[in-house]
């Protein structure tokens, strides 16, 4: 079986899609090697295992897939649910997650398990929401922990990388409903973006920027902007900006169709908040990604940098991301501090991509960065745990939640040691 890019083929012999929770804990049963699996949206073997994979996108426990607690607030749902089924089942009952990716077709329980995030600078990762979550143990033991009840333990068991077992339910904070507009400026100078990055990049509840690095310009700025009552301003930040006056696509060229709705025309949060539409299957094996998140103080010498290696990225690059993203208190979030986000997709030419990661990383690294979890880097596992001050905690964690270790696979197992 291959990964959602198809660059990756996993090592498990079996994969099991249990219906009910007797049947999960039978396919956690034995001694063998174990291992949760997602949308498959990894690009690297964070996800693998020798063993048996599990997914739970199947899972009925007997209680609504999307299920809302008005008193609260609090949406409990189905872990292998997609973010746009989650967010067309709240929508209709009044109620909004605070963020989306920019892919609506994540699994909630694979995107807050790597700290998968949106934009916006008082926006936290996806993870962010979370509020309390099942997890059934290697064991068959179904566990649940919440902030409230268990603060302890609580800022491990979210981003857990699956270390823990095979999360079943996600408990998510939700807000009233809101409208966004979609406004996208074109060929911003890159004067303006290093003058003005902390204006630019609050000038809307998320704003993306979409360049090659060796271009003269930042080729797009996307503008989400919440608007009261279905109606609201473009946003305004700088003077000088040009807009767009057709819908675009973060790909030069591409058509726009699977994008969701730009030109300042207002809609439901969960259509704007994504950069794609859940009714358009995403491509598949035409893409590598990488990502690396460093402390939004260092933003602008981290983009110096990496214009300085636009002629190694440059020509293996689809396009590049730059998002803000607020602190959390999560031991394995890369965001415990107010931080940007610097994303690559690439072309899918493995070898020329693993090339040219160790020249992003001694540029970015001695700044703080931290690579996405989910994604293409090199940094050596012993190093890489080393950047995240719980690390041990954590790890002595997981020993408690899976202490033969059936769990370890994949990088995941060189990380754990």
């Amino acid at each position: 079986m291959l990964n959602w890019a198809g660059n990756l083929t996993y090592s498990a012999t079996d994969l099991r899609r249990p219906a009910t929770l007797d049947e999960l804990a039978t396919a956690l049963e034995g001694s063998g090697p174990v291992r949760a699996l997602g949308s498959r949206h990894s690009f690297n073997d964070v996800a693998d295992t020798t063993g048996v994979h599990v997914q739970v996108d199947r899972l009925d426990d007997g209680r609504p897939a999307v299920d809302l607690d008005p008193a609260t607030g609090v949406v409990s749902v189905n872990a292998g649910l997609r973010y746009g089924e989650v967010s067309r089942a709240l929508h209709p009952q009044g109620r909004a997650l605070g963020n989306l990716a920019s892919l609506p077709h994540i699994s909630v329980a694979g995107a807050v398990a790597t700290a998968t995030h949106g934009s916006g600078d008082a926006n936290r990762c996806l993870a962010g929401d979370v509020v309390g979550l099942e997890v059934m143990t290697t064991a068959g033991e179904l566990r649940r922990v919440t902030r409230a009840e268990h603060p302890d333990v609580f800022g491990g068991t979210v981003v857990s990388l699956g270390a823990l077992g095979v999360v079943t339910r996600v408990e998510l904070a939700t807000s009233p409903t809101f409208a966004v507009r979609q406004d996208v400026a074109v060929d911003v100078p890159w004067e303006t973006v290093l003058g003005s990055f902390d204006t630019l990049t609050g000038a809307a509840y998320s704003v993306s920027l979409f360049t090659s690095w060796a271009e003269r310009s930042v080729r797009q700025v996307w503008f989400k902007s919440r608007v009261d009552d279905g109606v609201g301003e473009r946003p305004e930040p700088l003077p000088g900006l040009g807009w767009a006056t057709t819908e675009l696509h973060p790909l030069p060229g591409v058509d726009p169709v699977a994008c969701t709705p730009q030109l300042g025309v207002a809609g439901p949060w969960h259509e704007r908040l994504s950069h794609f539409r859940l009714e358009f299957t995403p491509s598949a094996g035409d893409e590598l990604q990488s990502e690396y998140l460093l402390p939004r103080r260092h933003a602008v010498e981290a983009i110096v940098a990496l214009r300085r290696l636009a002629p190694r990225v440059a020509p293996l690059l689809q396009t590049s991301e730059v998002r803000t993203v607020a602190a959390d208190d999560l031991w394995l979030s890369p965001f415990d501090e107010d931080s940007v986000a610097l994303h690559f997709t690439w072309h899918p030419r493995g070898e020329d991509v693993a090339a040219v990661l160790p020249l992003l990383e001694e540029a970015l690294l001695p700044l703080g960065a931290r690579p996405h979890w989910g994604k293409l880097f090199a940094l050596d596992p012993v190093a890489l745990r080393e950047l995240y001050p719980r690390f041990e905690d954590f790890r002595a964690l997981a020993a408690r939640f899976d202490p033969d270790g059936r769990l370890h696979g994949g990088y995941l197992r060189e990380l754990l040691g």
